[in-house]
């Protein structure tokens, strides 16, 4: 795997492990210079959008995270060097485990990600975010839908 390949994954990690502690601000910085889709909205959301949502959505627990497990798989990576330009298309599975629900998948979609390299940094500049195919019990993690 390329350096590029490696950075542009370790953005998709990072974005997990940020939800997964609870680090919602932190997770959104991630798209400071990207736009993401969401199904529920018409525009694009800037970074302080999609952290609306999550502080309006996302349940957080008293241990300070959302007691999650975000787990991204099957990357398929197309970078366009030339262009400074890449797409990752990969799969996701959150998994979740409260007092009061066992340890269970409770969603699965994709991600839709675009990449723009600056100088030598890669950062995400789109996230289609609207790609949840299935759901499990979504009532220990989301609330106000």
């Amino acid at each position: 795997m390329s350096n590029s390949a490696i950075e542009m994954t370790n953005l998709l990690y990072r974005y997990a492990e940020r939800m997964d502690r609870g680090d919602l601000e932190g997770a959104a910085a991630l798209f400071r210079h990207a736009r993401v889709k969401v199904s529920n909205c018409e525009n694009l959301l800037d970074e302080a959008g999609i952290l609306l949502i999550w502080k309006q959505h996302v349940k957080i627990y008293p241990c300070g995270t959302p007691r999650t497990k975000h787990v991204i798989t099957n990357p398929i990576i197309e970078i366009d060097d030339a262009s400074g330009k890449a797409t990752i298309d990969s799969y996701y599975t959150v998994l979740q485990a409260t007092n009061e629900l066992p340890l269970q998948p409770i969603a699965a979609g994709r991600y839709h990600d675009e990449f723009e390299r600056v100088g030598q940094t890669w950062r995400f500049c789109f996230r289609d975010y609207s790609l949840l195919e299935l759901t499990g019990d979504l009532s220990f993690h989301l609330q106000g839908l």
